[in-house]
């Protein structure tokens, strides 16, 4: 049985952080309106604060600076999936949503196809190892095909918390 500790309000087994950690499921959009790059990140920095996990008139400003990172270095790290991220001054703690794209979003991504799932993380400025081992959490299950093929497959924004919730039981997901 793996130990469990609580460090700074996260769950940690092993020292690894869970997607249940910071993964806002109740801003999860399985089916982005957006048809760009721009207006995907804008609609996803919006369900988080209509969730409630930004601080109050933030959103714009998290737009411009998820933005700017993105024309800085794209994050669509290519097999259908971008993680736009940013560290921002206005976010308490690490949070994550999912937005789920059918008909493919340009973001540039490295292997030049749409992306079909955007795992967007906003960290704050203050603790750069919890957006490293959320990143890394991401990272680590985005390599694995069969979790993209999955996710795609998802529907609804319980199937998306049934599936992050499983891999974080079976990392081999």
């Amino acid at each position: 049985m793996a130990r469990r500790a609580v460090t700074n309000g996260f769950r940690l087994v092993s020292g690894i952080m869970k997607f249940a950690d910071f993964v806002c499921f109740k801003a999860t959009i399985p089916k982005l309106q957006a048809k760009d790059r721009d207006g995907a990140i804008a609609e996803l920095v919006s369900a988080l604060d209509k969730a409630g996990r930004l601080e109050k008139d933030a959103c714009n400003d998290i737009i411009r600076a998820l933005i700017k990172r993105e024309n800085e270095a794209s994050t669509g790290m290519g097999k259908g999936v971008a993680i736009p991220h940013v560290k921002y001054q206005a976010v308490k703690d690490v949070v994550a949503v999912i937005g789920q794209s059918d008909t493919g979003i340009d973001f540039s991504a490295l292997d030049e196809q749409p992306v079909y799932s955007v795992i967007l993380l906003i960290s704050p400025i203050d603790n750069p190892d919890r957006h490293l081992q959320a990143m890394e959490n991401i990272f680590r299950h985005l390599q694995q095909e069969k979790f993209r093929r999955f996710l795609r497959q998802c529907r609804g924004p319980e199937e998306v918390e049934d599936l992050l919730r499983e891999a974080d039981d079976n990392p081999t997901l």
